[in-house]
């Protein structure tokens, strides 16, 4: 009897046990990656310090694949946490080594990556497009053919998907040829193929169609291949929780329109900087230029800043348009942002005397950045590229110059190294990374043209005006403005 007793107690025990560990072990099975990922409160995306992915940008985060990223990580109701491998690469290795929840880096769907990683829902689509520098004389690549028949130097990322499109092609076609640059970066190639030190690059036509207005003469020849998916990779997981989290969120009707309007702020932005046509320049200055003239000689009188070099500023920010607006959120004449426009007190940003009044105050707190000891145009310079790109990537050149032995307070030799910063084996040495560093320099040269050009404008318009008033003399040589500009344009 004293042996069933102690057995039925044994059993009552195991039971209660039972009680309280089957709850728990139930609740431990059924938390899930995502659930993991929710708890721990952040989304670990790995990527890479690029123009089309990631990059500080006027001290903000920015980038593509950042945006959607942090609109992800805030449909979790968790923060970004950003993972930033030092090569290409590295993607994959981090991503194996299971160091970051999602990978993205304009990473195109191939059938290599998919033996190793799943990917999610695509958001953009891309092709391998085969770049060239155009030459007068020499004919553009049409086929394939042509670029193994002239045997020239072919350039493409190591680990890209690029590599690995070309390997297949050559088993129809055995004497292609190709070198593989792990150093380089996708605008890096660009840069090279411009300087001609490479006949032909692959890189994708999103990347090339973004920044092909910083390089001309360069032109697509051909694509290599139908349209592929880009999307994020993630690590298989049984559950599979993340995957389908990130799908239904890529199929939200909000997310699409995010992607489109992403895709027009980040890949569908030309550069403003490389136009300057006179014409427009003529009309606009008889039509837009005298209703807001006024408000420049304003603002000279509250800032001391030359209203010629505000007005000039002010057409290479918006063509005098009080109502420009640019995908990145900037508007008005001056094209302020809300913290630039909140610091100088303007409330209206399409209010052109607001905004003009409000931009030289805001040139002004950027020339007080600038240290005294730099002297005028330079200190003007200066200031400008600040204004365009941030003080922090300006200091980051400024770094970049004394490295190699110049003077960092010349414009002259800071603008040779602003476009560094494109560059990754330069901008992973600086505080502030990536940057646009070709912007900057065209921004400023740019608005030295249009202050010559707006200067001889405004000689032609007051002597014409003179003329008016004087009496008619017949031998007085008539104005002519339209030749008068157009031979100047040379000397710029």
């Amino acid at each position: 009897m004293f042996d069933i007793s102690r057995k039925k107690d044994a059993i009552q025990a195991l039971v209660i046990f039972l009680m309280f560990c089957i709850p728990v072990l139930l609740s431990w099975n059924s938390k899930t990656q995502l659930g993991a990922i929710i708890e721990s409160g952040s989304l670990k995306m790995v990527t890479r310090n690029s123009p089309s992915t990631y990059f500080i940008e006027k001290g903000e985060p920015a980038g593509f694949e950042y945006d959607l990223a942090k609109a992800y990580a805030e449909h979790l109701g968790i923060k970004l946490e950003l993972v930033l491998p030092e090569s290409f690469s590295g993607i994959f290795s981090t991503m194996k080594a299971r160091n970051g929840h999602i990978a993205g880096a304009m990473l195109t769907v191939t059938d290599d990556r998919e033996k190793a990683f799943e990917f999610s829902a695509p958001f953009l689509t891309t092709t391998a497009a085969v770049v060239y520098r155009t030459t007068k004389g020499v004919k553009a690549p049409k086929d394939l053919n042509d670029l193994v028949a002239k045997d020239k130097t072919i350039l493409v990322l190591a680990n890209s998907s690029h590599a690995e499109l070309l390997a297949r092609l050559q088993t129809t076609h055995p004497t292609l040829k190709w070198k593989e640059s792990s150093e380089h970066s996708a605008v890096e190639l660009l840069e090279k193929l411009h300087n001609k030190e490479i006949d032909y690059t692959v890189v994708d036509s999103i990347t090339f169609d973004a920044q092909k207005s910083f390089f001309p003469g360069l032109q697509k020849a051909f694509d290599l291949n139908e349209p592929q998916d880009l999307a994020w990779i993630l690590n298989p997981h049984s559950d599979r929780s993340l995957k389908s989290s990130v799908d239904r969120f890529m199929a939200l009707e909000s997310t699409q329109k995010l992607i489109k309007k992403l895709k027009k702020k980040y890949f569908n932005r030309f550069n403003p900087l490389n136009f300057y046509d006179t014409a427009s320049f003529k009309e606009d200055m008889e039509e837009r230029f005298p209703k807001i003239e006024q408000y420049f000689y304003m603002a000279e009188q509250e800032t001391d800043i030359d209203w010629q070099l505000l007005a000039a500023i002010a057409y290479q920010e918006s063509h005098w348009n009080p109502d420009a607006v640019s995908p990145t959120g900037v508007k008005g004449i001056m094209m302020l942002t809300n913290d630039a426009a909140s610091e100088v007190g303007v409330t209206d940003r399409t209010d052109p005397q607001q905004s003009i009044i409000g931009g030289a105050h805001y040139l002004v707190s950027v020339m007080n950045k600038i240290p005294e000891r730099i002297k005028q145009p330079d200190h003007t310079w200066f200031a400008l590229a600040g204004y365009n790109i941030g003080y922090g990537h300006l200091e980051d050149a400024r770094v970049l110059t004394s490295r190699a032995g110049l003077n960092p307070d010349k414009w002259d030799d800071v603008k040779q190294h602003l476009p560094l910063l494109t560059k990754e084996r330069y901008f992973n040495t600086v505080r502030y990374g990536y940057a646009r560093g070709y912007e900057p320099v065209h921004y400023v040269s740019n608005i030295r043209k249009y202050m010559k050009l707006l200067s001889w404008e405004v000689q032609v318009r007051q002597a014409k005006r003179q003329s008016e008033e004087a009496d008619m003399n017949p031998d007085h040589p008539s104005w002519d403005d339209t030749t008068v500009v157009e031979d100047i344009l040379p000397t710029l």
